[in-house]
């Protein structure tokens, strides 16, 4: 059964609808530092997995696990809900996941592709599980630490530690049942043979100290998709579209264009 989303539509008028998904942990926000370049020429879609948003703008939180094919069917019920038949798509981490589902699974529904520090596999299982177990015993509180060191470079975090607490406040005011319902989704994936069948124009976007989707998975992705291009953001971990968002939002907005 599928979910109605916490969700924005801004942009202008009669323009191509451009949505934008999100790592798991996180909410809209993440997407603060390209909106304001995209939205002149595009109607933008941000939307909240489920359990993620902000007090009073959040997701339900049905209990878990959930499944990629769940949360794909959400947002599917989110374009029928605004009357958008067909959109681009742009997503990190679990974003990204959810736009290959979409991508593979409705294609009709997505014109272009772009994918942020992801992957169509992401082992182990037993890390997912594992925080899964912590957000609901221990809540959320308990992940930041090890979650933001892999999230964002060390010197990003010397350099801009407001930035880097704004990212922890999202994390801290996820849903534990959602958080730990998605963390689940993720250990239950393999999308790999499933992404040969993406006929959306892909451009994915790696980032080159991620350790939580190193570039190799980008690469990995790019080569199974039929067409992607490849590209790798220096200097950024795996929140890149945060940490380096000057060229992510060139890459978007360079891709969404052509």
């Amino acid at each position: 059964m599928s979910e109605r989303l916490a969700a924005t539509l801004e942009g202008p008028d009669g323009a191509p609808v451009v949505a934008l998904g999100t790592s798991i942990g996180t909410n809209q926000g993440l997407w603060d530092r390209q909106a304001p370049v995209l939205r002149q020429r595009f109607r933008l879609l941000r939307f909240e997995m489920r359990g993620h948003g902000v007090p009073g703008a959040q997701s339900p939180a049905p209990r878990g696990p959930y499944t990629i094919a769940e949360l794909g069917t959400d947002v599917l019920t989110l374009l029928n809900a605004h009357d958008i038949e067909r959109v681009a798509y742009c997503g990190v981490s679990l974003g990204g996941m959810v736009g290959m589902w979409l991508a593979a699974n409705a294609p009709e529904r997505i014109t272009r592709l772009a994918l942020c520090c992801t992957s169509a596999y992401l082992p182990p299982a037993s890390m997912w599980a594992q925080r899964a177990a912590t957000a609901r015993s221990e809540g959320m509180a308990a992940l930041v630490d090890q979650v933001l060191a892999r999230w964002f470079t060390a010197a990003y975090v010397r350099r801009s530690p407001d930035s880097v607490a704004a990212v922890a406040a999202m994390l801290k005011g996820t849903d534990p049942e959602g958080y730990a319902g998605c963390a689940e989704a993720i250990a239950a994936m393999d999308q790999r043979a499933a992404i040969t069948a993406i006929t959306a124009p892909t451009l994915v976007i790696a980032a080159a100290e991620d350790p939580a989707t190193p570039p190799w998975h980008g690469a990995r992705l790019a080569s199974a998709i039929p067409g992607a291009r490849f590209t790798v953001v220096r200097g950024a971990a795996h929140l890149a579209s945060y940490e380096a968002p000057g060229e992510i939002t060139a890459a978007l907005q360079a891709h969404l264009l052509c």
